[in-house]
C-alpha cells in the first residue's frame, strides 16, 4: 500500500485524500497545535504535528516519521518551493509534483519567460530596467520576478509615478518573497485571465485538459472561475491550449501544472504570464467538464499515477469537453466593508448540494446542474487569521453556462455560514449581475466598480417574523435542532432590531417596516430554516435567534442586529438629545413643552403601537427645545418626538 502524506490543510488536504482512499492509499496529515483537531486531521489515517506547515526539515521528518513515500503538496505553502522539492528528493521521497530544478525554471516569472521564448509561445512586451522609464509606453505594469498572487505588483500609468511604484513593488516582493527582482511589461487596460491545465508524465506525454476564465478577479486574486472560457474563439482555443503544451514540453513538465495566458480585448492576443507548478485552487471547474472517454477526469488520480511513474494511458483526442462548469471561493472576509478578513467561531454551516442534479426544461431541451463543494468548514468551528482566509468552494456545472450560471446562484442562496461573516452574498450578487452573465467581466472590473450591497428589508422580515413565531410558540434561548413546536395564538408585536424596529402582525400576514408593509406568510419552519412567502415571492433564510441577538443568512449575505428590549425605557436614539419613534403607532400623552426644564429619566411622552406602551424619557437633565407631536397624534418609525438640549445648552439658547 502506498503512503501519501499531504503537506496542506483544509479544502485541498481532504480533496487528496478522497482520491487517494478510492485508489487504496494510505493517508497522513499533518497539522499545527492550531488544527489538532481540524477535519483534515480526523479524516487522515495517520497524523503528525508539526510546528509550521511551512517548515521543510519538519514537514520532511513527519513524511519520514510516518512512512510516506510520496507526498502531496496541495497549494500555497510549500508547493512552488523549489527547495522542498529538493529536500524530499535527498530523503528519498516523491513529491507529487516537478522537480525543483523545473520550480526553479517555471517559478519564476523571469526564467519562465525565456523557456516561453524558446518554445516559441507570445509573451507580454517589455522593457529592460536600464532603459529610461520617460521612454515607455505607458500604462506599465511592475511585478516580481519571483512570486505571484498580485503581491510586488503594481500598474503605473505615468513617468512620474514610476519611481514611487517601482521601489513600492520591491519592497513588498523581498518581503513576501525574499527577493527583490522586478520585471516591467506592457500593462493590457482590457484583458481575460485565460489559464491551461497541462498533464505530464515521465514517458514524454503531455497533455492538456483545455482552459479556464478566470477573469473575474480583484487585485489579482481570483474570485469566480470557469470552464471552458466564455469568450474565446475554436482558433484562439487551439492557439492557447498547443502554446502550453509546447511550454511544458520544453521545460520536461511532469504533473499537474497550470500556464497562465492574458487575452487582450482590443486585439485579440494571448500573451504568457507565468506557470504554476501546482494544483490549482480552482481544478475543480476542469474535472467537472473535461471528460476522458466520456467519464469525468480525476486531475489528483492523474498526479498520482505520474508520481509513481506510470504513463497517463491518455491519448490528446480522448479529452473532450461537456457542458460548463463556475466556481465561487467562499472566503471568510467582509466584502461589502474593505474586504477585511473576519475570524471567530461558526455556529450554523450550511452548504448546498444537490442529491441526484436537478433536471429543467429550456427552449424545449434538457438542461441538467449539480452542485460541487469541497470545504473543510464545520459548525462551531473556529476560524482563525492565522491561515488562507478561503473556507471552501461552490461549483457548479450544467448543460450549458447560463445553466451553471443560475445553478450557482442557487447554491450560493442555499449556502448559510453564521457565527463569522463571509464574502458569500458578494459571489451571489455578483453571480447574478448581467455583467457576469453576459461574460463581460474582464481582470480589473471588480477594481473599477463596486458591487452593490444587498438590501438588508428581507433580513429584517425573516428575523422580525421569526422572533415572533419563536416567541408565540412559546421558544425562547437557541432554537432546538428538532424544530418547534407551533402553537399559541397569532398576536400583533414590534420587533426591535438593532436601531430599527418592525411590527409583525401575524394575524394579517404583514410585516411593516422602514414605511413599507410586506404581506408574509410562513410555508415552514424547521432546524433554524424559515421558508417564507413574501409579497408572493418565495423566499428563504438561516436563523439563529439568541436572547440577545439574531444571526440571519439570506440569499447568502450575513446579518447580525442585538435584540433591545420593546419594553425599556427609550433613551436618545440619535445619541444627542433627540428621541425618535422606536416604531410606528400613536402618541398616547404629552407631558412637556417648549422650553420646560426636565430632569434625567423624566418621561417625556407615552407612545402606543400593537397594543405596547413606550415611554419617552428623557436622556439628561436640560431643557425641552423640541416638541414634534400632539397627543392622539399618529406618528411614523423614526419621528423626531422631542429634542432635549443640556441645561448648559439649554440656558445659553
Amino acid at each position: 500500500m502506498n503512503t501519501l502524506l499531504i503537506a496542506n490543510r483544509g479544502e485541498i488536504a481532504l480533496r487528496v485524500m478522497r482520491t487517494a482512499r478510492r485508489l487504496g492509499w494510505r493517508t497522513v496529515a499533518i497539522h499545527t497545535d492550531l488544527d489538532a483537531d481540524a477535519p483534515h486531521v480526523r479524516a487522515a489515517d495517520r497524523a503528525v504535528r508539526v510546528s509550521s506547515y511551512l517548515d521543510i526539515d519538519a514537514v520532511v521528518a513527519a513524511a519520514i516519521d510516518s512512512g510516506a513515500g510520496f507526498v502531496h503538496p496541495g497549494y500555497g505553502f510549500l508547493s512552488e518551493r523549489a527547495p522542498f522539492a529538493r529536500a524530499l528528493a535527498e530523503a528519498g521521497i516523491t513529491l507529487v509534483g516537478p522537480s525543483g530544478d523545473v520550480m526553479d525554471a517555471m517559478g519564476r516569472k523571469d526564467a519562465a519567460r525565456e523557456v516561453a521564448l524558446a518554445a516559441g509561445v507570445p509573451v507580454v512586451p517589455s522593457y529592460s530596467l536600464d532603459d529610461d522609464p520617460a521612454t515607455y509606453a505607458y500604462p506599465v505594469l511592475v511585478k516580481a520576478a519571483a512570486g505571484g498572487g498580485g503581491k510586488g505588483m503594481r500598474v503605473v500609468r505615468s513617468a512620474d509615478d514610476y519611481a514611487e511604484a517601482f521601489a513600492a513593488a520591491q519592497r513588498e516582493a523581498l518581503s513576501s518573497f525574499g527577493d527583490d527582482t522586478i520585471l516591467v511589461e506592457k500593462y493590457v487596460e482590457s484583458g481575460r485571465h485565460v489559464e491551461v491545465q497541462v498533464m505530464g508524465d515521465s514517458h514524454g506525454t503531455v497533455l492538456h485538459f483545455f482552459e479556464r476564465d478566470c477573469s473575474t478577479q480583484r487585485r489579482h486574486q481570483k474570485v469566480l472561475e470557469e470552464a471552458p472560457a466564455p469568450t474565446i474563439s475554436d482558433e484562439q482555443r487551439s492557439a492557447i491550449t498547443s502554446s502550453a503544451v509546447a511550454l511544458a514540453e520544453q521545460c520536461g513538465y511532469t504533473g499537474a501544472g497550470t500556464v497562465e495566458f492574458l487575452l487582450d480585448n482590443a486585439t485579440g492576443e494571448f500573451y504568457f504570464l507565468e506557470m504554476n507548478t501546482r494544483l490549482q485552487v480552482e481544478h475543480p471547474v476542469t474535472e467537472e467538464v473535461v471528460r476522458v472517454d466520456g467519464g469525468r477526469v480525476d486531475l489528483v488520480e492523474l498526479q498520482l499515477r505520474a508520481a509513481t511513474g506510470d504513463p497517463l494511458g491518455i491519448e490528446q483526442s480522448q479529452v473532450t469537453l461537456e457542458g460548463h462548469a463556475i466556481e465561487a471561493r467562499v472566503y471568510a472576509e467582509d466584502s461589502f466593508h474593505g474586504f477585511l478578513p473576519q475570524a471567530g467561531r461558526t455556529s450554523i454551516v450550511r452548504w448546498a448540494s444537490t442529491p441526484g442534479g436537478r433536471v429543467a426544461a429550456r427552449d424545449e431541451r434538457r438542461i441538467e446542474t449539480h452542485i460541487r463543494v469541497d470545504h473543510a468548514l464545520e459548525p462551531e468551528q473556529e476560524v482563525s487569521t492565522s491561515y488562507d482566509p478561503m473556507l471552501g468552494k461552490v461549483i457548479a456545472w450544467g448543460t450549458d453556462r447560463e445553466a451553471a450560471r443560475t445553478a450557482l446562484v442557487a447554491a450560493l442562496d442555499d449556502t448559510a455560514i453564521l457565527g463569522i461573516t463571509t464574502n458569500t452574498g458578494f459571489l451571489r450578487t455578483l453571480a447574478a449581475s448581467e455583467e457576469f452573465r453576459d461574460a463581460t467581466i474582464d481582470t480589473a472590473w471588480l477594481d473599477r466598480h463596486e458591487v452593490p450591497e444587498p438590501d438588508a428589508a428581507l433580513a429584517r422580515v425573516f428575523a422580525a417574523w421569526t422572533e415572533v413565531l419563536l416567541d408565540t410558540a412559546g421558544t425562547s434561548g437557541p432554537w432546538r435542532a428538532d424544530g418547534w413546536r407551533m402553537g399559541g395564538d397569532p398576536a400583533a408585536d414590534m420587533v426591535v432590531l438593532g436601531d430599527a424596529s418592525a411590527v409583525v402582525d401575524r394575524h394579517r400576514g404583514q410585516v411593516s417596516l422602514d414605511g413599507t408593509t410586506h404581506g408574509v406568510r410562513l410555508v415552514s419552519a424547521a432546524d433554524h430554516t424559515v421558508h417564507l412567502l413574501v409579497d408572493g415571492v418565495a423566499e428563504h433564510a438561516v436563523l439563529n435567534v439568541q436572547s440577545d441577538f439574531v444571526d440571519v443568512v439570506h440569499r447568502g449575505q450575513r446579518w447580525v442586529w442585538d435584540r433591545p428590549d420593546p419594553f425599556a425605557d427609550h433613551a436618545a436614539a440619535a445619541g444627542d438629545g433627540t428621541l425618535l419613534a422606536p416604531m410606528p403607532g400613536t402618541v398616547l400623552a404629552v407631558n412637556v413643552a417648549e422650553g420646560q426644564a426636565v430632569a434625567e429619566g423624566e418621561t417625556l411622552g407615552v407612545m402606543e403601537a400593537m397594543k405596547m406602551e413606550l415611554a419617552l424619557k428623557a436622556p439628561f437633565a436640560g431643557t425641552v427645545t423640541s416638541v414634534g407631536a400632539a397627543t392622539g397624534d399618529l406618528v411614523k418609525l423614526g419621528a423626531t418626538l422631542f429634542v432635549v438640549e443640556t441645561l448648559a445648552e439649554g440656558i445659553g439658547g
